[in-house]
């Protein structure tokens, strides 16, 4: 993989991040000597990195200070499904040692770029911060997240009066089910479900 070359100011413009970028995948492992890489969708349905070929880079969490660089914008040339994951090349990377440089590297994409959801459907980093009341309107606390069980999604719920961090027994589990979610309103940050305070 070459050394980057000076930017343009058009080019520095390109690669500025977004303000509503959201995390959707994190980079595996090189895949064949070409420069392709495996990636690791955060959905089982991962339409979002599917709608667009400008992916968002941040390093691992875990990334060591000064060993190697990821670069902050990647121009994707091919993207398809292989096996349970993905592969995909991009312009740039063109052997496997350029691939393995982006190992664990966070792949984020603009929130404009997410197909629009159905009428019934909801992603879930829309989710996340809405407050959660029953239909007594009593307020249950607020999404800090989801779990997902596999027959449907858990949200996770942050109890009001607690701060965060709570811990794992002081959460409100509710299924993301019709039984016991009555309403869920974007516009006004709030979920209505059928859940007593007590539960």
């Amino acid at each position: 993989m070459t050394a980057p070359e000076t930017r343009s100011p058009a080019e520095a413009a390109d690669a500025a991040w977004p303000d509503d970028a959201i995390e959707v995948a994190r980079i595996a492992d090189a895949w064949g000597i070409k420069g392709w890489f495996k990636v690791h969708a955060h959905s089982a349905d991962p339409q979002a990195i599917f709608a667009t070929r400008r992916w968002f880079l941040k390093p691992a969490e875990t990334a060591i200070p000064g060993k190697g660089t990821v670069p902050g914008l990647l121009k994707i040339l091919s993207l398809r499904e292989h096996g349970d994951g993905l592969v995909a090349s991009a312009e740039g990377v063109s052997d496997r040692n350029g691939a393995e440089a982006l190992r664990g590297a966070r792949v984020f994409v603009s929130r404009t770029h997410f197909p629009k959801a159905d009428p019934d459907e909801f992603y879930w980093v829309d989710l996340v911060g809405l407050t959660v009341v029953n239909r007594q309107g009593e307020t249950l606390g607020e999404v800090i997240g989801l779990l997902d069980t596999g027959p449907h999604a858990v949200l996770r719920i942050q109890p009001a009066g607690l701060t965060a961090p709570v811990k794992p027994e002081q959460e409100r589990l509710i299924p993301f089910v019709s039984a016991f979610v009555d309403d869920v309103s974007l516009q006004e940050r709030r979920i209505t479900v059928d859940w007593g305070l007590d539960f």
